[in-house]
């Protein structure tokens, strides 16, 4: 019932393998959808980088955010002509916490032990059900059932590998790993800041148009914080922050939700 591939494509943004080729990352604010701003330009400072070259720099981002034990995502990326903006904090045990918003329609999911909670305001539920076809009597009939209530979906329901996936740390991040041949061919660009931290620039020109530019961190770990596609047919810009902070997830009270696998019973609770 719900929009699953809609949901996968939070995954896609998600695992945006950053430094993989043509994996949808754009300029996008990932709160308001304005323009990026050109990067705040700082002054020279030591360069942990020194001696290495554009590749060198993006091999040593990859390896360091895939060691990362949780992190938080935002962004956005458009899809299909749709623009779709994720906000999730995600940790290495499946567990994640965020929203996502799409169609007009805003969306908040978690996940714990296993079980997955979905609540939808009414355009989510509408736009994602008619993506997947359902009749209007139907689709009005199941929004007035889960309204103001979470869609709880244990493993094994229909859906509850789609939308797991996106609390799939270790799974995200280890797309990172794959396109090494797209990861050739950077260039190095000015030094920069990203939520008060400084950054190396990478910048790599798409086959099929467009650029993407990856912040790397300086400082610390050299984690990847945000990616940045203009031009092309899906742009979109991911920022990554919260490396290693614990991601506290709060699983829905009963009275709030009811089991996906008693909507075709009618019932309304957990």
């Amino acid at each position: 019932m719900a929009s699953h591939r809609k949901l996968r494509a939070a995954a896609v943004v998600c695992a945006v393998a950053v430094l993989t080729g043509p994996a949808p990352v754009a300029a996008w604010a990932a709160t308001g959808g304005a323009p990026a701003a050109a990067p705040t330009a700082v002054a020279p400072s030591p360069d942990p980088f020194a001696g290495l070259t554009a590749d060198q720099i993006g091999d040593r981002a990859v390896t360091a955010t895939q060691s990362a034990t949780s992190l938080r995502m935002t962004g956005r990326l458009v899809t299909g002509g749709q623009p779709l903006d994720i906000d999730f904090a995600v940790d290495d045990h499946d567990e994640c916490t965020g929203t996502m918003r799409v169609g007009g329609g805003t969306a908040e999911l978690r996940k714990l032990d296993g079980i997955t909670y979905l609540k939808g305001d009414g355009a989510f539920w509408r736009t994602s059900m008619t993506s997947q076809g359902m009749p209007p009597a139907q689709i009005d009939a199941t929004i007035e059932l889960v309204k103001g209530r979470w869609l709880k979906i244990t493993p094994g329901q229909q859906g509850s590998a789609d939308l797991g996936g996106v609390c799939d740390l270790k799974g995200l991040l280890a797309d990172l790993g794959k396109g090494g041949a797209e990861r050739q061919g950077l260039t190095r660009g000015p030094d920069a800041v990203v939520g008060g931290t400084p950054v190396a620039t990478l910048v790599k020109k798409n086959p099929g148009g467009g650029t993407t530019t990856v912040s790397v961190s300086r400082e610390g770990r050299p984690y990847i914080l945000k990616t940045v596609k203009t031009g092309g047919a899906e742009p979109g810009t991911l920022v990554l922050s919260a490396y290693d902070q614990p991601v506290k997830v709060v699983v829905p009270p009963a009275s709030e939700t009811v089991d996906l696998a008693k909507l075709g019973q009618g019932g309304t609770s957990a």
